[in-house]
């Protein structure tokens, strides 16, 4: 399955983690971008996405700034991942690592790199 990491600067500079999951993209805001040797980066679940921002880049509708692509690849997903803890293998441009995706509470998640 496809993954994309949007830069986007509305309403203020962010990062949109997008996950392939049949014809929508789910979506997380994450409040850095995903280094490489970064930290666990705060995460907020968003809604689906439409399946085309796996290939956009510009103006977002309603006035609500610009994306440009900041990573893109493919990803898969650990056998042992639950739905509220996922663990993912990254395979992008600038990200080829295993992280985990886990839920906190309600809509706050949090993106964490792993070892491996």
């Amino acid at each position: 399955m496809k993954f994309v990491i949007l830069e986007h600067d509305h309403p203020c500079l962010h990062w949109d983690l997008m996950l392939e999951a049949g014809d929508v993209l789910q979506t997380w805001r994450l409040a850095n971008p995903p280094e490489v040797g970064s930290s666990p980066i705060d995460a907020m679940a968003l809604g689906d996405h439409r399946i085309a921002y796996l290939e956009y880049e510009g103006p977002v509708s309603g006035n609500r700034g610009a994306v440009r692509r900041w990573d893109a690849g493919v990803f898969d997903e650990e056998p042992d991942s639950l739905p509220l803890a996922r663990k993912l293998i990254l395979k992008g441009a600038r990200l080829n690592r295993r992280v985990l995706l886990e839920q906190i509470e309600g809509a706050s998640w949090r993106l964490t790199p792993l070892a491996g």
